[in-house]
């Protein structure tokens, strides 16, 4: 073989490396928060959480399969612009897990958020009805605890109804996603 010819395939492998690559980057990355801001209701997240909220949801593998089915019954408060949000899990395989976020919220709709299943801050934003919620997890499975990264988004449909679908990955690559729908209890 030539060596010209030697030369144009390994430039052709790697022009087509920096184009997989820059695909799977462009891939991985989540719509601006910002262009929901003209969105309605306004999502207030420590308006809707504060106070007993509900959730059911499901998370799913990479292949779509349900492996999961959870609920989750959660108690907020706030206190100025400090809160917590006490989570408690219900799986349907009867397993249980508790998770206590503390937040704090800014004055340009940022939040940050601690909880000790959680490694580092949690970071999010609101605009219009939408948050979006970054934070890597910490997350057991048969004896090892895996740094897992959630990308999650939580939409206000009215004063008591939320969607949220959250992704999971590691290393960039997608796990699977979780889907939660929360109902505002009434006082």
């Amino acid at each position: 073989m030539s060596p010209l010819l030697t030369t144009y395939r390994i430039l052709c492998l790697h022009v087509l490396g920096i184009f997989t690559a820059a695909t799977l980057l462009v891939g991985c990355a989540s719509p601006d928060v910002t262009r929901y801001a003209a969105e309605r209701p306004a999502l207030e997240l420590d308006q809707f959480f504060n106070g007993k909220i509900i959730a059911h949801g499901i998370f799913q593998n990479r292949s779509g399969e349900v492996v999961r089915r959870f609920t989750v019954d959660m108690d907020g408060k706030w206190e100025g612009n400090q809160g917590v949000l006490d989570e408690r899990f219900t799986y349907s395989d009867g397993k249980t897990e508790r998770r206590i976020w503390r937040l704090t919220k800014s004055a340009d709709g940022r939040y940050s958020g601690t909880a000790d299943d959680v490694a580092g801050v949690a970071s999010g934003r609101t605009a219009g009805n939408a948050f979006q919620w970054a934070y890597t997890l910490k997350l057991p499975v048969d004896g090892t605890v895996y740094e897992v990264q959630f990308d999650d988004w939580m939409y206000l449909m009215d004063e008591r109804v939320m969607l949220n679908r959250a992704t999971m990955s590691k290393f960039g690559i997608r796990l699977g996603e979780v889907t939660l729908s929360f109902y505002k209890q009434t006082p």
